[in-house]
């Protein structure tokens, strides 16, 4: 099933989650395979469950975009434990459709979290996988990628979505 993706502005996408404690549960597995399914729909390449309107620590991550199902990848419940070294690069949201900017983030995370069975996992990503995680990690705390960029390009971004919210474009 493809979910409808919540855009900025609900609040859902700006306060932190909820963790998940029903592993291994039939309902969790459906979960972790429409959020793929929709991340897939919206050619994305992460998506948290607060961007589908679900206030759980719970995202997908699949730098292939589905061409490779080696890549794809579940964190529920993840801490980010390490992150290393300096990357920028252009950034954008499903939740914030249209706009792209580039943002600094680590070029290695490190992440601790739990698989849908409740197993333990820590994974390591480089460049843009560390960059998904650190992105779909800050959504489940509540912070979107607005919060990493100027306040002059934050307050522009958040008036033009203001113009389309008005023009019944959003």
């Amino acid at each position: 099933m493809v979910y409808r993706i919540v855009k900025y502005g609900d609040p859902v996408l700006e306060k932190p989650c909820d963790p998940v404690t029903d592993f291994g549960a039939p309902q969790l597995e459906k979960l972790v395979a429409d959020m793929f399914e929709t991340m897939y729909a919206h050619k994305g390449v992460g998506l948290a469950a607060p961007q589908v309107g679900l206030s759980r620590r719970l995202t997908v991550i699949d730098c292939s975009a589905g061409e490779d199902d080696s890549q794809k990848v579940v964190l529920i419940n993840p801490v980010i434990t390490k992150l290393e070294g300096s990357q920028t690069g252009e950034e954008g949201c499903l939740s914030i459709p249209g706009f792209r900017e580039n943002v600094k983030r680590a070029q290695k995370a490190t992440v601790r979290a739990f698989d849908p069975k409740g197993h333990p996992i820590e994974i390591t990503g480089e460049d843009l996988f560390a960059r998904a995680i650190q992105h779909e990690t800050d959504h489940l705390n509540g912070i979107l990628f607005l919060t990493h960029l100027s306040l002059l390009k934050r307050d522009l971004i958040r008036r033009k979505i203001r113009k389309l919210v008005k023009a019944g474009e959003w």
